[in-house]
């Protein structure tokens, strides 16, 4: 029998952007907790607890809570970390390499400066989810509009380092 590719298209929704701060604050906003916690959900929506453990294997703890006072729990880990440069965390595990009980998405994130502009950052976040179904469902979920406006917040936070 022969193995089947999965097009990553069918798996995947992505976002690239122009990012008008240098890559360091991008990726500081990225894995500091406290700053993680101005910009990673769209607004009017909160982070009420972010607990970040940045390194290959470290679990992140992030509360996502909603105008009307819901919390939204997500724990995940780091699979690779090259500072300034490239993030990939995942849901597949809750910690400490214990899976999860229903993996989503994978994410991976990228730095880079732009080319022909100094100072900014050409930042694209690849998601990447276990099934086209997960996919759909977080595209269904605004994962366009959701992702974007949080893209503006982090851009804001890390204007200001």
């Amino acid at each position: 029998m022969t193995p089947t590719a999965t097009t990553p298209a069918a798996h995947e929704l992505s976002l690239t952007r122009t990012i008008a701060a240098p890559r360091h604050a991008v990726f500081r906003a990225w894995t500091d907790p406290a700053l993680l916690k101005q910009w990673f959900a769209p607004r009017p929506w909160s982070v009420s607890e972010a607990e970040l453990d940045v390194r290959p294997g470290g679990s992140n703890f992030i509360v996502m809570r909603s105008p009307d006072g819901e919390d939204y729990p997500n724990r995940g880990i780091y699979l690779e970390v090259v500072e300034n440069e490239r993030l990939v965390l995942t849901d597949a595990y809750s910690e400490a390499w214990v899976p999860s009980e229903k993996p989503f998405i994978t994410i991976i994130l990228t730095f880079e400066d732009e080319a022909n502009d100094p100072g900014k950052t050409r930042y694209t976040a690849r998601v990447r989810h276990w099934t086209a179904e997960d996919r759909e469902t977080h595209e269904g979920m605004g994962f366009h509009e959701g992702w974007g406006r949080c893209t503006d917040q982090l851009e804001e936070v890390a204007a200001r380092l």
